[in-house]
């Protein structure tokens, strides 16, 4: 597993344990002050208070779980790195999964790894 893996899988796995822990802050502590974010909603969230606000608006479903497949991660600089993957969320068990395309970018921001781009899409073609 190369350096570029480690970080970004580090990062899934806080990224999980938040989720799964309805954390909104803990959640949007992995996030850039620079951070831009679409998530399910239309909304475009800016910054670590938007991303809080968007976990916070969220359902309290019975589960959230999240595995994350299919991921690449790309350096594109020396402190920054490219993600895209799937992310597949359990929110209700044995009831409701969600699987969606997910990409990232990662900065180096103030000796830490965060995120300052966040996009989710459907799985299915728009066109």
């Amino acid at each position: 597993m190369s350096a570029t893996d480690d970080i970004v899988s580090g990062i899934m796995a806080k990224w999980a344990q938040t989720f799964s822990g309805f954390d909104a802050d803990a959640q949007a502590s992995l996030y850039s002050n620079n951070a831009l974010f679409y998530g399910s909603k239309p909304t475009l969230y800016r910054g670590r208070d938007g991303v809080a606000s968007y976990f916070n608006g969220l359902a309290k479903w019975s589960s959230r779980e999240v595995a994350f497949t299919d991921v690449v991660a790309v350096p594109a600089g020396d402190d920054v790195i490219n993600v895209a993957g799937i992310a597949n969320f359990v929110i209700d068990k044995g009831a409701t999964n969600l699987s969606v395309k997910i990409t990232w970018v990662i900065v180096r921001e103030d000796g830490d790894w965060k995120i300052v781009s966040h996009h989710v899409s459907s799985r299915g073609a728009l066109i």
